[in-house]
């Protein structure tokens, strides 16, 4: 086998279910398994290696940081505000130094994995839609992240309450 093709691998929207952390380690494993089939595909689509690691290290950083360790999501059911909350929250307290060219590097890694995800018939049409809406209000997040850091004293609770990352 080249380095490009890979193992057919079939998944069902189930896989990605956890309640247990023997079960959340079974997920993490697929997630594993799906962000490599991403990045041998981008690869197959002409994208650089070194580009194509980029995008799935920030796709990781979005589906096991985020949706699996944070928000205890199931990665092939997306829920409507589920961009929003990562790039209007959760990113911007979760990183050192929050800047605007880094998120879009992020949310352009997310769409593209959304879009292979769609491809695999893992999500709707629909999905995709509001998922590229979502990532797409760049204006919003720019906003956020200049008003976070603009945060003086107990400033943070209104900013949170604005776009809590909660689910």
């Amino acid at each position: 086998m080249t380095e490009l093709e890979q193992p057919i691998i079939e998944f069902e929207h189930d896989d990605f279910e956890f309640d247990t952390i023997d079960e959340e380690l079974l997920v993490d494993q697929r997630c594993q398994q799906l962000l490599n089939r991403f990045y041998l595909f981008l690869q197959q689509q002409g994208m650089t290696a070194e580009l194509a690691s980029e995008m799935a290290f920030s796709a990781d950083l979005y589906l096991r940081d985020y949706l699996l360790d944070f928000g205890r999501q199931n990665v092939v059911r997306p829920q409507p505000g589920i961009i929003s909350k990562f790039a209007g929250s959760w990113f911007i307290t979760h990183t050192l130094d929050p800047e605007m060219e880094m998120l879009e590097r992020h949310l352009k890694a997310i769409v593209e994995f959304y879009r292979y995800l769609r491809r695999q018939h893992l999500i709707s049409v629909d999905e995709l839609a509001f998922l590229e809406q979502e990532a797409g209000e760049t204006g919003f997040y720019k906003t956020r992240i200049d008003n976070f850091l603009g945060i003086n004293g107990d400033g943070f609770v209104a900013w949170d309450q604005e776009c809590p990352a909660k689910f």
